[in-house]
C-alpha cells in the first residue's frame, strides 16, 4: 500500500482521510486545527502532522481539501507549504473546489518541483464522503492519473480523466451550473404543489418516476417539504463556487444567465441566516416570499 498525506480535515476531507486508511494505506494528516488532526489519526490510527510540509514529506500521494484559491496557496506554496516537501514521482491530488486558474498555476509548480499535480474536485456531498462514493472530476496527464486513479477509489464511485490539468475544475463548474438550475425548479415545483393543496409525497412519487426525476428530487423532496435544511452542501460553498463560475464564464464567454439569477437568490437565503443551510433552502426563500 502507499504512503499517503491528507491535508485539509473537513466535513469532506475527514471522511475521505478515514477511507484511504481503512484501504490499508499508510496516511499522515494535517489540519490547521491540529486537535482535529490528532483526533482523526487516534480515530484511524495514523498519523499527524504539525505542518502541511510535514504531512507531505515522504509522501507517495499528496491528497489537498481546502476551502478556497488562497487556503490552496497556502497549504502548497506557502510557509511550510506541501510543495516544498515533497519528492521528485510524488503526486498531488487536489479534491478542494478553486479555480481552474489555480489548478494550472499550481501544476507549474509542480512541474518545477518534479512531481505531479492532478485537479480532482469531487462531488456527492458530505453524505457521499462519508460512504465513499463520490464522484471525481480529474485534470492532469494521463499518467499521472492512472497512477492515482487506484487510490482515489478508496473514496470514491466513480473517477474521470476530463482531460489536462484545470478540466477537473472546469467539469465541476459544469456540475454546480446543472444543480443550481435544479434545485431552483424543484423548489418551485414544491412550492406550487404546497401552494395548490396537492399531497407533496404523491406529487414527487408519481413525477419521480418521469422526465422530471433526478438526485436532487429522490433525496431532497421529503426535508424540504418539511422545512428542514441540514442535510449536506451549505449555502456559502454554493455561493463560492457559483463565483467561480460566473468569473470562469465572463473569460470563456459563456452566458450563465440562470446561474447568475440562483446565486443572487442563495444571496438572499443568506440574509435570511440560512448560510449553513443546505442548497435546499431555495424553497424557504419562495415561501418567505409567498408570505408577504
Amino acid at each position: 500500500m502507499a504512503k499517503v498525506s491528507f491535508i485539509g480535515l473537513g466535513v469532506m476531507g475527514y471522511p475521505m482521510a478515514g477511507h484511504l486508511a481503512r484501504a490499508g494505506h499508510d496516511v499522515t494528516v494535517y489540519n490547521r486545527t491540529s486537535a482535529k488532526a490528532k483526533k482523526w489519526a487516534k480515530q484511524f490510527r495514523g498519523k499527524s502532522a504539525a505542518t502541511p510540509a510535514g504531512a507531505a514529506k515522504s509522501a507517495d500521494f499528496v491528497f489537498c481539501c481546502v476551502g478556497n484559491d488562497d487556503d490552496l496557496r497556502s497549504v502548497t506554496i506557502g510557509k511550510n507549504g506541501a510543495f516544498g516537501a515533497m519528492h521528485k514521482g510524488a503526486i498531488f491530488i487536489d479534491n478542494t473546489t478553486a479555480s481552474a486558474e489555480v489548478a494550472r498555476e499550481l501544476a507549474k509548480q509542480a512541474r518545477k518541483g518534479g512531481f505531479g499535480f492532478l485537479d480532482a474536485p469531487v462531488s456527492g456531498g458530505q453524505a457521499g464522503a462519508e460512504n465513499g462514493a463520490l464522484t471525481v472530476m480529474v485534470g492532469g496527464a494521463k499518467t499521472t492519473f492512472n497512477k492515482a486513479k487506484p487510490i482515489m477509489e478508496a473514496y470514491s464511485k466513480m473517477v474521470g480523466l476530463m482531460g489536462p490539468v484545470g478540466a477537473g475544475q472546469l467539469t465541476k463548474m459544469v456540475n454546480q451550473i446543472c444543480i443550481a438550475g435544479l434545485v431552483q425548479g424543484l423548489s418551485e415545483g414544491i412550492h406550487f404543489a404546497q401552494k395548490a393543496g396537492l399531497d407533496v409525497e404523491a406529487v414527487v412519487e408519481v413525477i419521480s418516476k418521469g422526465a422530471a426525476g433526478s438526485w436532487q428530487m429522490e433525496n431532497r423532496h421529503k426535508t424540504m417539504n418539511d422545512g428542514k435544511y441540514d442535510h449536506g452542501f451549505a449555502v456559502d460553498w454554493m455561493r463560492k463556487d457559483l463565483a467561480i463560475c460566473l468569473a470562469e464564464a465572463q473569460s470563456n464567454g459563456a452566458g450563465l444567465p440562470g446561474t447568475a439569477l440562483i446565486d443572487q437568490y442563495y444571496g438572499d437565503v443568506q440574509k435570511m441566516g440560512g448560510n449553513r443551510w443546505d442548497t435546499s433552502s431555495l424553497l424557504a426563500r419562495l415561501n418567505k416570499l409567498s408570505e408577504k
